[in-house]
């Protein structure tokens, strides 16, 4: 059950950025980044679930992991740059520190159970 939950976060969060990156004018190659980053993690959970075996399973939530460490830099780029303000992004910055912290336990736990 906590992978569809996961499943379902990333999607939407997938679906939040792209929205994100049409209202941003210009900067094409940060917008590029950002949503290959974004919509990685959420490719990579789902791919996840159709691993040929644990280590693959585990190999494939790291990746979304790192893309999500990776995301998480982009957006704070976005607000430093100001191309975007904090709050109205906030929500997006929780969503992603959500999934990562979801990715965290969900790779210890599957590592636990080697």
């Amino acid at each position: 059950m906590k992978e569809n939950k996961l499943i379902d976060l990333s999607m939407q969060f997938s679906v939040d950025i792209l929205k994100l990156c049409e209202r941003i004018k210009g900067h094409s190659s940060v917008k590029n980044q950002l949503e290959r980053s974004a919509t990685s993690i959420g490719a990579n959970i789902h791919e996840a679930n159709y691993a040929h075996g644990k280590a693959d399973f585990i190999a494939k939530l790291q990746i979304a992991l790192k893309e999500c460490y990776e995301t998480e830099y982009w957006l704070e780029l976005l607000i430093k740059a100001e191309l975007v303000h904090r709050d109205d992004i906030k929500t997006l910055c929780a969503n992603c520190g959500t999934i990562r912290r979801m990715l965290i336990a969900s790779i210890n736990t599957s590592k636990g159970n080697k």
